[in-house]
């Protein structure tokens, strides 16, 4: 069982995420809460397996609340639910962390296949802002400050299918996305994702996207 934290300040809308996900037998809501001040005390006593956390929260906002949480507890996974595709939002989301960035307008089966995917350890990109963020890692890659140097020993053993689920997450698809292209199951997507970042020592598919075009653009500047 999946168990959430719901975190939004609007009233009307945490009960009404609540109603929605109780009703799958695969979830359980352990916690209703309004602000990101609130979702911290909350994980630290109850230890979820996702948050669904609004972004625009008083005392401290979703995206600030993910750079703590993801500092801390790295295993749970957070889907930003919003009205917001501002690039700002994005970039920061990506960042930090965020393995989900939904709109509101979501239905309610793309949130719950969301949030079973990033359970999984996918993650999943609204496709109104899914350009954005592909944007959003080039621009992250073209940046030294955040450059990224796996060592050189776990780049050159991948295999080349690594490398073509590697180009797949640059792109930002998702597992199930990468199984369909590549004609794998997502759960052999999964275990190649892991064992990839297993060798890059990164800490998930955002940084592994980044690197990945960190090196492209330096490929690029040279011829």
């Amino acid at each position: 069982m999946i168990e959430i934290i719901i975190a939004d300040d609007q009233e009307l809308i945490r009960e009404s995420l609540n109603i929605l996900l109780s009703a799958n037998k695969e979830f359980k809501v352990i916690d209703l809460v309004e602000n990101g001040k609130e979702v911290i005390q909350s994980v630290a006593k109850r230890q979820p397996d996702i948050i669904l956390m609004d972004i625009r929260m008083p005392v401290i906002d979703g995206v600030e609340c993910t750079r703590i949480i993801k500092e801390k507890y790295s295993d749970i996974h957070i889907i930003l639910l919003t009205t917001f595709d501002d690039d700002e939002y994005i970039y920061n989301s990506l960042k930090y962390g965020a393995d989900g960035y939904l709109l509101k307008e979501v239905s309610p089966k793309e949130l719950t296949d969301a949030i079973i995917t990033v359970s999984k350890g996918g993650s999943i990109i609204h496709p109104s802002v899914t350009t954005k963020a592909i944007n959003l890692f080039s621009e992250l890659a073209n940046q030294s400050a955040v450059n990224i140097h796996p060592g050189d020993d776990g780049v050159k053993n991948l295999s080349d299918k690594e490398w073509q689920v590697i180009e797949k997450v640059s792109l930002g698809l998702s597992n199930k996305e990468i199984a369909q292209e590549l004609h794998f199951s997502e759960g052999t997507i999964r275990n190649y994702l892991s064992i990839i970042l297993d060798k890059l020592q990164l800490r998930d598919r955002t940084q592994l996207a980044i690197w990945y075009l960190q090196g492209k653009n330096r490929k690029s500047g040279n011829e």
